[in-house]
């Protein structure tokens, strides 16, 4: 893996914050991180049934996320470069952590997410190197507020 960015991952990751930019995708990663709060699959499956536009958010959401997770542990984006510029990827796997074992067994699918959880796994683990104690007040600050419904 190379040392340091170079303008292939400068201009991927531009490319990536541009996709989201698109409005639908700004909408839907709001609802995830203002509002979804499902801690278990039938909580899930009250707050994003099938067909409605809360199912159309998370899955926008996750698949974005897990996309951009992929891109970067394949070496595509330099991690670090990557870190320095995002944390919502980690938040989004906060987020859906709570879910994920019981989407995967009902999936049958192990891997399910497998990218965007093992990227922010080691984001988390960056960031407490650097910053000890910013992951606990980034918890406090945005996880453990109660969901908020946009004015």
């Amino acid at each position: 893996m190379k040392e340091h960015p170079d303008n292939y991952d400068a201009e991927l990751l531009l490319r990536l914050y541009d996709l989201r930019r698109e409005a639908k995708l700004r909408q839907a990663r709001e609802w995830l991180a203002r509002e979804f709060r499902a801690k278990s699959l039938a909580d899930f499956n009250q707050v994003c049934p099938p067909g409605s536009e809360q199912n159309a958010f998370f899955r926008m959401t996750i698949s974005y996320w897990d996309m951009a997770a992929s891109i970067v542990l394949h070496g595509l984006i330099k991690e670090e470069f990557f870190f320095e510029n995002t944390s919502e990827l980690w938040l989004t796997w906060e987020r859906v952590k709570p879910v994920a074992a019981q989407m995967r067994e009902q999936n049958k699918n192990p891997y399910l997410w497998k990218s965007l959880e093992t990227l922010a796994e080691k984001y988390a683990e960056w960031v407490s190197k650097r910053a000890p104690e910013a992951l606990a007040a980034y918890r406090k600050r945005v996880l453990e507020s109660p969901a908020r419904k946009n004015p």
